[in-house]
């Protein structure tokens, strides 16, 4: 009776995570597939070798495998390669936790409730990253910086110049900024150049 408790709860978990979570937010349709088949795949064979002589240590070494495959096989942002790990922790917990289902459900619980606080569109939403391609070749760090502000309109915090081409005339730097505060009047507080780093 556990085991179908604890699939049902990984169901519906994975359910959570994909359809309330990540694809209202993404609208990435290729890795909704990609999230519940490594889910239910996960479960599925973890759950045959709870019950064999093989133990948790192979169980999180097909965790380890799967996650390797996958990664090397397609370029994900940060927030996919999270919600990917949470969809294979959720397969595996159930199976391999060997607690009581009330542990698992909260544990299934405190992921869910990270991943919605984690990638909720409210945090942190001023903050941005950009890999920016520059129609001059820029190599004066300060001039980039003061340059990279006045074009975005925002306070810059890190640049990484990732090419200069001098032939070409151009720059590509990896820029992560911070947008202006609206103020109550509907306009923007100045951008503080000082604070540059």
């Amino acid at each position: 009776m556990s085991r179908l408790v604890l699939a049902a709860m990984d169901l519906v978990a994975v359910v959570l995570l994909v359809f309330a979570l990540y694809f209202p937010r993404h609208r990435r349709r290729d890795l909704v597939v990609a999230y519940l088949g490594v889910n239910v795949g996960v479960f599925a064979v973890a759950s045959s070798l709870s019950s064999s002589t093989v133990g948790a240590g192979l169980g999180l070494g097909l965790f380890g495998v799967l996650s390797i495959i996958r990664l090397r096989s397609t370029e994900l942002d940060q927030h996919e390669v999270a919600y990917y790990f949470s969809a294979l922790a959720l397969g595996i917990l159930g199976p391999l936790a060997g607690t009581s289902v009330w542990t698992v459900g909260a544990l299934t619980a405190l992921i869910l409730a990270v991943m919605f606080v984690g990638d909720h569109p409210r945090l942190l939403r001023r903050y941005r990253r950009h890999v920016i391609v520059l129609d001059s070749a820029v190599t004066d760090s300060v001039a980039l910086t003061a340059h990279l502000e006045q074009l975005l309109g925002a306070r810059v915090h890190n640049v990484n110049v990732e090419r200069v081409d001098l032939v070409n005339d151009t720059t590509v730097v990896d820029v992560r900024y911070s947008r202006p505060r609206v103020t109550a009047t509907g306009g923007r507080r100045p951008v503080d150049a000082r604070a540059v780093r």
